[in-house]
């Protein structure tokens, strides 16, 4: 058992720096493999509460918008993410600005729409607000869930936007059409 141990450690000391290249590379650029992760786990959280709950939130400073390019979803999008069982919705989406984008709610929100999220799964539910009252509380750092993050003009938003942030931000403050599905 002594030998079989030792020889165990020494195959892990040599795969894993490999290891550590190829989560590196796995989360430079999401993958189907992520996008398929993130499928299997909606669908998942969604068997077993039945219907998944969550927030996307505009932090709106007057000219620009906050944004987010998460690790395992391609495209910038909203900050947000699932309501947790008990939690309110502005609950919710302070909780999750926090985490994302290392800024604090100050004020209230105001709801722009409620949409179905067929994309993700047939049970998941998207609820979006528009903040204007916030505060830095932190320096926040790209980490495992979000890679990169920033302010964006209305008028200069990023190539790489996600569909349904684009039709967020048109409908906000550019007038379009509101759409029942996110």
């Amino acid at each position: 058992l002594g030998r079989f141990c030792f020889g165990c450690m020494l195959i892990a000391e040599k795969c894993y720096p490999i290891f550590l290249i190829i989560l590196r590379e796995m989360l430079m650029e999401p993958s189907r493999w992520q996008k398929l992760q993130s499928r299997v786990y909606l669908f998942i959280i969604g068997f077993k509460r039945g219907m998944t709950l969550g927030t996307r939130t505009i932090l709106f400073d007057g000219e620009r918008v906050f944004l987010i390019r998460h690790t395992y979803m391609p495209g910038w999008q909203l900050p947000g993410g699932g309501i947790e069982p008990g939690e309110t919705a502005e609950a919710s989406l302070g909780r999750e600005v926090m985490e994302e984008t290392g800024y604090r709610v100050t004020g209230p929100a105001e709801l722009c729409g409620f949409y179905h999220n067929a994309l993700a799964s047939r049970r998941d539910h998207v609820a979006l607000f528009l903040c204007r009252d916030f505060e830095k509380a932190y320096d926040f750092k790209p980490n495992l869930e979000i890679a990169e993050f920033g302010w964006f003009a209305l008028d200069t938003l990023p190539e790489a936007l996600s569909d349904a942030t684009g039709r967020r931000i048109a409908e906000v403050f550019h007038g379009a059409k509101k759409s029942a599905v996110w």
